[in-house]
């Protein structure tokens, strides 16, 4: 499995051709404690950048965008319910959707853990 990540804070595990997407453990910290989770339609369409979700905080809504282009596959109806799922594993349980990879090859412009952690110490 691949794990890489965006400068927008999601990451994205990919095993196959199927990719995991949520956001970061860095970016969960900084928005505090979340309280609603907006999935995107199963089957959707995203383009790489393309925002597909919306997850609020007590402090800000952000939106979710796509790492890579893809078909939503499957999303995490548990955050409906638990959006609290995000803050306690925002990078295991509090995924959000996964995405049928159209193009592997955009993965390549991603950052790995090492870059990701260089640049979230960049922006600290």
């Amino acid at each position: 499995m691949t794990k890489k990540f965006t400068k927008e804070h999601e990451w994205i595990e990919v095993a196959g051709d199927t990719g995991t997407v949520g956001i970061t453990n860095y970016a969960q910290d900084k928005m505090g404690d979340v309280v609603f989770v907006e999935l995107p339609k199963l089957g959707a369409s995203a383009a790489q950048n393309q925002q597909i979700a919306v997850v609020e905080s007590v402090k800000a809504a952000s939106e979710i965008y796509a790492p890579v282009s893809g078909t939503v596959s499957a999303v995490n109806d548990a955050l409906v319910k638990e959006p609290q799922l995000v803050n306690q594993a925002a990078e295991g349980a509090g995924w959000f959707f996964k995405l049928k990879l159209a193009n592997p090859k955009e993965l390549d412009g991603l950052m790995d853990a090492a870059a990701y952690a260089k640049f979230t110490a960049e922006s600290a």
